[in-house]
């Protein structure tokens, strides 16, 4: 019976998820010395290869760039015209060749023996001109592409992608790279709204609303219509001590002009911190059904006010 699309694709994922199996269980042995290399340099990490393997360079030299690794991919053709001078004694580079006999790569090869430029290899043929020439070699596993005749690059650039993504990794978690240093390096579109901090969006000095517990409900009114967030914060000592919401002047209708904001105020507000995640602090916004959190430090001083308009102007939905 003739294979359907699906069964094509559920063949070429089980080949692929069984190198990447055999990938784990085979860890390259060079794997630690290549991380602490990398750590040590000084330089940037130089990525090449040519054909799919450049693809997949770029994709590591992004990926280690992104995570606090220094990279730049060097397309080993315009290497050979000139671009060779990218490529400092500081550096160190990963060629990467399946076959570990792209003469392409020649020319780099060159350079780094020449200028003493620390070489790592990644490539399943360990005794191939790419693999002799190397100071540390990233080997692969020899499975079998996932493609009807055997050729087309498949397995083996899943192969080099998955252990660049390995080496990132690692070296990320070695330097310590956290959510803030990562949110330093993505600030555009939806994931560096999402790496945001509330300090970054909250309103603060003369365009909070607020008053003390003894100011008149009148002079109230018209701090919390001034202001336009519908609250006002109730501050003694330069310390929250409440908040006045819409729903505070609804339930004390009753003789409401003829009492001061520390008799109508709600003595526990909602509140967050200046680090906090803004989108964290948009979810505690939806769960509670609030438009607005009051911004406090540790001792309790007010410092902001977040509106939930601020979330939403800031990418973060």
């Amino acid at each position: 019976m003739t294979e359907t699309p699906s069964d094509i694709a559920r063949n070429v994922l089980a080949i692929e998820a069984a190198a990447l199996t055999r990938l784990g269980a085979e860890l390259p042995a060079d794997f630690d010395a290549v991380a602490r290399r990398l750590l040590d340099t000084q330089g940037r990490v130089i990525v090449s290869g040519m054909g799919k393997s450049g693809h997949v360079a770029n994709k590591i030299a992004a990926t280690l760039a992104s995570t606090g690794t220094p990279a730049q991919a060097v397309h080993p053709g315009e290497a050979s015209h000139g671009d060779l001078g990218m490529i400092t004694r500081s550096d160190a580079v990963i060629l990467i060749s399946n076959s570990g006999e792209t003469r392409e790569l020649a020319d780099m090869i060159g350079h780094c023996a020449r200028f003493a430029i620390p070489l790592i290899a990644m490539t399943k043929r360990a005794d191939s001109t790419l693999g002799r020439a190397a100071q540390h070699l990233l080997l692969l596993p020899d499975a079998p592409e996932a493609c009807a005749i055997g050729m087309a690059p498949t397995t083996s650039t899943t192969l080099c992608m998955a252990l660049g993504d390995a080496l990132a990794v690692a070296l990320m978690q070695l330097r310590g790279f956290d959510r803030e240093a990562y949110g330093l390096f993505h600030p555009g579109g939806t994931l560096g709204a999402q790496l945001l901090r509330v300090s970054a969006v909250m309103h603060t000095g003369a365009e909070l609303p607020v008053v003390t517990p003894d100011t008149a409900m009148s002079d109230t009114l018209i701090e919390m219509t001034r202001k336009g967030f519908g609250v006002a914060a109730v501050v003694q000592d330069g310390r929250l001590a409440g908040i006045i919401t819409d729903g505070d002047l609804r339930r004390n209708m009753e003789g409401l002009m003829n009492r001061r904001a520390g008799e109508v105020a709600t003595r526990t507000p909602l509140v967050t911190r200046p680090d906090t995640l803004l989108t964290e602090a948009l979810g505690v916004m939806n769960m509670q059904k609030r438009t607005v959190l009051l911004v406090v430090e540790a001792d309790h001083r007010l410092v902001g006010l977040l509106h939930i308009h601020d979330a939403l102007r800031a990418g973060v939905a």
